[in-house]
C-alpha cells in the first residue's frame, strides 16, 4: 500500500465524491413549477451549481423575479431539497474505495461543501458512514467557498498544518478556495465542469478518474502537488 503524500485530503461535495446533479435538478424545477417558472435543463443547472444555494437559484429564476419572491422560493427550494436530497444522488464508481484506501494508510479525509450543512452530513452518513474525520456545509456565520473560512476550521478542527493537506475539487469554485486558503489542489474532470474549462481557470493537476486520483495523492511526488493561479 502507498503512503499517501498528505495528512488531510479535503473534498468538494458535489461533483466530486456524489453526483447529485439529477436531484438537484429536480428540486429546482419542482419550485420553479411551483411558481409557474420555466425549467431548466440539466445542463443549465450543472452550469449554475458551485456558489451555494442562494445562488444557485438565483441563476435558475429569471431577472424579474422581486427580492421578496425569491426568498420565499429560495425557503421551499430548501426544505424540499432536504427531504429529496438522496432520491437519485450517488457516489462516483471508485469513490468509496478510494476514501477507504486513503484512510486504511493513515491519510484523514474531510469534506466542505458550499451545499446546506444538515444536507451535507445527512449524505455523508448515508453514503459514506464512517469514511470522513470531518465535514462542513453552508451556514450562518461561516463563509461560502472560495472564501476559505470552512477550510480553516476543519484544518484547526483536525490540527493538520496546511502544508500537510490537498483539496479536491471539480469546479473553479474549489481552484479558488484552494488557493485562498493555501492548500495544494487537485481538479477532477468527471464531474461539473470540463477538463478544458479547468485548465481555463488555472488547474495544474487534473484527475479523470479515481485511479488517478490516488496515484496523485499517494504517488512519490504526491506532496509537490500544486494549486494554480488564475
Amino acid at each position: 500500500m502507498r503512503t499517501p503524500g498528505y495528512e488531510l485530503v479535503v473534498f468538494d461535495m458535489d461533483g466530486t465524491i456524489l453526483d447529485t446533479l439529477e436531484d438537484l435538478a429536480d428540486s429546482v424545477n419542482r419550485v420553479l413549477e411551483r411558481f409557474q417558472y420555466p425549467a431548466r435543463t440539466l445542463e443549465e443547472v450543472r452550469r449554475f451549481v458551485g456558489n451555494g444555494r442562494r445562488k444557485l437559484l438565483e441563476r435558475a429564476l429569471p431577472a424579474e423575479v422581486s427580492e421578496e419572491e425569491a426568498e420565499r422560493i429560495f425557503q421551499e427550494f430548501t426544505s424540499y431539497y432536504q427531504a429529496h436530497c438522496a432520491q437519485k444522488t450517488r457516489p462516483y464508481q471508485g469513490i468509496p474505495r478510494l476514501l477507504e484506501t486513503l484512510r486504511a494508510s493513515g491519510c484523514r479525509t474531510a469534506v466542505v461543501s458550499n451545499k446546506a450543512d444538515p444536507a451535507v452530513r445527512e449524505l455523508c452518513a448515508r453514503f459514506f458512514p464512517g469514511l470522513f474525520d470531518a465535514m462542513s456545509g453552508e451556514r450562518d456565520g461561516v463563509g461560502r467557498k472560495p472564501a476559505p473560512d470552512m477550510v480553516d476550521a476543519i484544518l484547526g478542527e483536525l490540527s493538520v498544518p496546511r502544508e500537510r493537506a490537498v483539496y479536491v475539487g471539480d469546479s473553479e469554485v474549489d481552484i479558488a478556495t484552494a488557493r485562498n486558503a493555501g492548500l495544494a489542489c487537485v481538479s477532477v474532470s468527471w464531474g461539473f465542469r470540463e477538463k478544458e474549462f479547468l485548465r481555463a481557470q488555472g488547474a495544474e493537476r487534473i484527475a479523470d478518474t479515481p485511479g488517478e486520483l490516488e496515484a496523485l495523492l499517494c504517488g512519490p511526488s504526491g506532496g509537490s502537488v500544486e494549486c494554480g493561479g488564475m
